[in-house]
Order: C-alpha cells, then sequence, then structure tokens
C-alpha cells in the first residue's frame, strides 16, 4: 500500500484544486486545463514555488499561472 505524508498530500490537494479553479475560469475541462498547465510549464511552476502559492488566493494562483503559461508559449487569456 502507498502512503502519502500530510505535506505530500496538502500539495496533491492543492494542485487539484488549482487545477479545478483554472479550468472553471477559462471554461475548459480539469483535463484540459491540466494538460494545458503541464505544457506551458505551468505545473513546473507549482511545484517549485508551492511554497509561497500556496499562501495566495485561487485567483491569484489562476492569475499567476495564467501569467507563466503565456510566457512559455499559452494562448489562453
Amino acid at each position: 500500500m502507498f502512503y502519502m505524508s500530510r505535506h505530500e498530500l496538502n500539495i496533491l490537494k492543492f494542485t487539484i484544486a488549482v487545477v479545478t479553479e483554472f479550468a472553471k475560469f477559462y471554461g475548459i475541462s480539469q483535463k484540459q486545463a491540466y494538460n494545458y498547465l503541464v505544457r506551458f510549464k505551468g505545473m513546473e511552476h507549482l511545484d517549485e514555488f508551492y511554497n509561497v502559492l500556496h499562501t495566495l488566493s485561487f485567483e491569484d494562483n489562476v492569475e499567476t499561472l495564467a501569467e507563466v503559461c503565456q510566457h512559455n508559449g499559452g494562448m489562453l487569456r
């Protein structure tokens, strides 16, 4: 059986919540949002800066991820 630490579980829950909010904001599916964030380095940004991002609002996180993705070729605005 696989167990996650509390910290890993918090990161997972946060990531799912942010991807869900990103999808809602842009009117796309969660799968599309996830794929977009992977392709344009949003997920990489979430992973690298989790310690700061989890203290911000979901609205701020969606805005930040949109900017990161735009800087990496993403076209959602």
